[in-house]
């Protein structure tokens, strides 16, 4: 029951983190969407929360936020809910299967996390974009999902395993 208690506050804190941080990050639009300030909470909820806390956070994030604050748009939003329930999901089930006690398996796990997001979002966004008529190209795909996301990437990758490894005695 405890940590039953304990899971659900860090995914409401994830939540919150995930409304406030693009605010942060997204006084210039263009660095704000290059820098995926909602992965972040996503992925670290996936680590410390468990895939299924993760994978609902994921999804209602950037509905959410699109609903109170209009960003991102919810054509966006909609791709954007499929891909981060993929890295909730995937970051939970990998950190549980490989744990956290190496810097390896929490890399192993967060690559895997977000190259299922990515494809996630790919094909969400080609649903959506042949829904409304208009085509999902393979050079889109690499544009949003990779190019234009790499300052983000690469923090993922810096930050995320140091904050995992800095908070899992605390959250333990």
């Amino acid at each position: 029951m405890r940590n039953d208690i304990k899971k659900l506050t860090l995914a409401a804190m994830f939540l919150a983190i995930g409304q406030v941080l693009p605010f942060i990050t997204g006084q210039i639009p263009e660095i704000g969407r290059m820098l995926c300030p909602m992965h972040f909470p996503i992925l670290l909820c996936g680590f410390f929360c468990g895939w299924q806390y993760a994978g609902l956070v994921g999804f209602i994030c950037p509905l959410l936020r699109s609903v109170l604050f209009s960003m991102p748009a919810m054509q966006s939003a909609i791709g954007m809910a499929f891909e981060l329930c993929a890295y909730g999901i995937v970051a939970g089930l990998m950190s549980k299967k490989l744990g956290t006690g190496s810097l390896k398996n929490i890399f192993i796990a967060l690559i895997t996390a977000m190259v299922a997001g990515r494809i996630v979002w790919g094909l969400a966004q080609m649903v959506i974009l042949g829904i409304r008529g208009t085509g999902f190209t393979f050079a889109a795909f690499l544009a949003g999902a990779i190019t234009n996301a790499i300052p983000g990437i690469i923090l993922q990758l810096i930050l995320i395993p140091l904050i995992v490894n800095a908070l899992k005695k605390y959250t333990a």
